[in-house]
């Protein structure tokens, strides 16, 4: 046998055995990827599956959608049913802001409401406009009011609204009719995660 048929088997038998000594990969330490199509961190595992996310949305109107007049300053002004999924473990309260980022003065705080109960996974149309409902306690708004004030934009321009759920691991006890400033520092370094939905909503000239 000459020399080149000798090196050739010999190289043949080196990648054999370097395949053999690849240790086994646990599936598990494949666990956590970063899928860049996505905004945040999703854990997916090895089959591609995603974990489940922490949600929320409502039945009234699609994510970008337009709010129905019902909700509105221009209807009965009631709130809009909202629901949400898969909560972070932990969870031992919500925390609820809807406002309007493109009020013309700044940010209009169109509902604040805290203490909601860890096992409630919806807020039902129509909250009653009271301090205390039976999913939680109701701060003021910038209505001067507690509960919720629908949307109710100057005419011609649309704008957008953002229900903002807070999933927390405490429980905050703030009194009825707190303001959302008071909301925003007890929730500080007891957020777990948050979710939100966006309607918009223009009135007619």
């Amino acid at each position: 046998m000459d020399a080149d048929r000798i090196s050739a088997r010999l190289s043949a038998c080196s990648v054999v055995i370097a395949v053999l000594l690849i240790p086994a990969v646990d599936p598990s330490a494949l666990a956590n990827t970063y899928d860049p199509g996505l905004a945040s961190l999703q854990l997916t595992n090895v089959q591609g599956t995603r974990a489940m996310v922490f949600t929320i949305s409502s039945s009234a109107f699609e994510s970008g959608g337009n709010i129905p007049r019902k909700f509105t300053c221009d209807g009965a002004d009631v709130s809009p049913p909202l629901a949400w999924t898969n909560p972070p473990a932990g969870t031992r309260s919500y925390a609820l802001i809807a406002d309007d980022p493109d009020a013309p003065a700044g940010t209009w705080t169109h509902w604040v409401i805290f203490d909601i109960p860890p096992q409630t996974t919806s807020l039902a149309e129509a909250i009653p406009k009271t301090d205390q409902v039976p999913n939680g306690r109701q701060g003021k708004n910038d209505f001067r009011k507690n509960g919720y004030g629908g949307p109710c934009p100057p005419p011609g321009k649309a704008h957008r609204y953002v229900f903002k759920l807070y999933a927390l691991d405490r429980v905050l006890n703030l009194e009825a009719g707190s303001s959302r400033q008071a909301l925003e520092q007890a929730v500080q370094g007891h957020i777990l995660g948050s979710a939100e939905v966006v309607g918009k909503y223009q009135r007619q000239g």
